[in-house]
C-alpha cells in the first residue's frame, strides 16, 4: 500500500514558489511526495527533482509520482549534497522546498524508533545505512554529551537529570526500546513537572533525532548552497517544526540579505559583499486553525521564504 505524507502548509508553499510550467524545482525533503505531487501537477515541460535519504520514503514517493513520467527525477541523497543532486542538470533552478519535519510514515512506523508514543527499537536514522543510531547515542554517549544534546537540541530543562538517570539505567542493562527510554525519562522528571505541557519525552526524542541525523549541522550550509544555485528571482521555502531550526533559517536568511562584514562605524561598505536574497516573509507563515484541526502535526510548523536577487 502506498502511503502519502500529508503535506503541511501546501497552499502557502505552492503560492510562494510561483511555479512556472517550464520551471525546475527541487523538493529537498521528498518524504511521501505530498508537496511534490502538487508541484509536478503544475509542470508541463518543467522538472521536479525530489530528494530524500530514506529508502522507504523514496519507494513511497516513486509510486505516488510515477504518473508524472519524465517531469520527475528522484535522487537518493542528503539535501546537503547539492552538487551531487544537480549532477547532469543544466537548467536554472527556479525554486527549492525544504520541509524539515519527520514524515508521518516515519513517526507511525514503530520499527523506526522516532515516536515516543509507540514501542520499537531505538533507531531514528533517516538514512538507514548510516552507522549512528539512537541506540548508540543513548547507550554509548557519556553523561556530559547527553546533557549537552538534551539542553541544546531539545531545550529540555531537566536535561542534566535525564542524562544522569540514563547513565544509571544503562549500567544495569542497555536501553533498547522507545518505551524503555520513555520510562527512564519519566522517572527523571519530577511528577509535578509532568502535569502540564507536552509529553515528557518529546524534547529528548527530538534532541536524539537531531543528533543521529546531524540535522542542525547541515541546515545552514545547505540553505546557502541552495541559494547559490537558484536563478535570480527563484525562491527557497523552508518549513521548520521547532525553534532551533527556525532560528537557523531566520539568521541565515538575514545574513544572506545583509552579508556586509565591514565594521559598523565605517561610512561606506568596503567588503563588496552584495545581498544574495530578499526576504519575502518578514514573519513566519503559520498553519491555519482549520489545517491544525485536520492535521494536528502541523501545529508547530513555520514557513519562511527568501528570493534570490540578481
Amino acid at each position: 500500500m502506498t502511503l502519502v505524507h500529508k503535506p503541511v502548509l501546501l497552499a502557502e508553499v505552492l503560492g510562494f514558489l510561483n511555479i512556472m510550467p517550464d520551471g525546475v524545482y527541487i523538493d529537498a525533503t521528498l518524504g511521501g511526495g505530498g508537496h511534490s505531487i502538487e508541484i509536478a501537477r503544475r509542470l508541463e515541460s518543467g522538472l521536479l527533482i525530489g530528494v530524500d535519504q530514506d529508502e522507504f520514503a523514496i519507494e513511497q514517493a516513486r509510486a505516488a509520482l510515477s504518473k508524472f513520467g519524465e517531469r520527475v527525477c528522484i535522487v537518493k541523497s542528503n539535501f546537503s549534497r547539492v552538487d551531487y543532486i544537480l549532477n547532469g542538470v543544466d537548467s536554472p533552478i527556479n525554486g527549492v522546498l525544504m520541509d524539515l519535519g519527520v514524515s508521518s510514515f516515519q513517526l507511525d512506523d514503530a520499527a523506526r524508533g522516532f515516536s515516543y508514543m509507540q514501542d520499537g527499537p531505538l533507531d531514528m536514522r533517516m538514512n538507514r545505512s548510516a552507522r549512528l543510531s539512537a541506540f548508540e547515542v543513548v547507550n554509548r554517549y557519556d553523561e556530559g554529551n547527553l546533557k549537552y544534546i538534551f539542553l541544546n537540541y531539545g531545550e529540555e530543562r531537566w536535561g542534566a537529570r535525564i542524562a544522569e538517570f540514563i547513565v544509571k539505567a544503562r549500567a544495569k542493562k542497555p536501553i533498547r526500546t522507545s518505551f524503555e527510554l520513555v520510562s527512564v525519562i519519566k522517572a527523571a522528571i519530577p511528577k509535578g513537572a509532568r502535569r502540564d505541557g507536552p509529553h515528557p519525552a518529546k524534547r529528548v526524542f527530538q534532541a536524539i533525532r537531531i543528533e543521529v541525523n546531524d540535522e542542525l549541522g547541515v541546515l545552514e550550509r545547505s540553505i546557502e548552497n541552495f541559494v547559490r544555485i537558484l536563478t535570480p528571482g527563484g525562491r527557497i521555502c523552508v518549513i521548520t517544526f521547532h525553534s532551533l531550526e527556525d532560528r537557523i533559517v531566520k539568521s541565515t536568511f538575514a545574513r544572506l540579505k545583509n552579508p556586509c562584514i565591514c565594521p559598523r562605524e565605517m561610512p561606506l561598505c568596503a567588503c563588496r559583499q552584495l545581498p544574495q536574497v530578499e526576504i519575502i516573509t518578514k514573519k513566519p507563515i503559520m498553519p491555519s486553525e482549520a489545517e491544525i484541526r485536520e492535521n494536528p502535526r502541523a501545529r508547530s510548523a513555520k514557513l519562511r521564504v527568501a528570493q534570490k536577487v540578481g
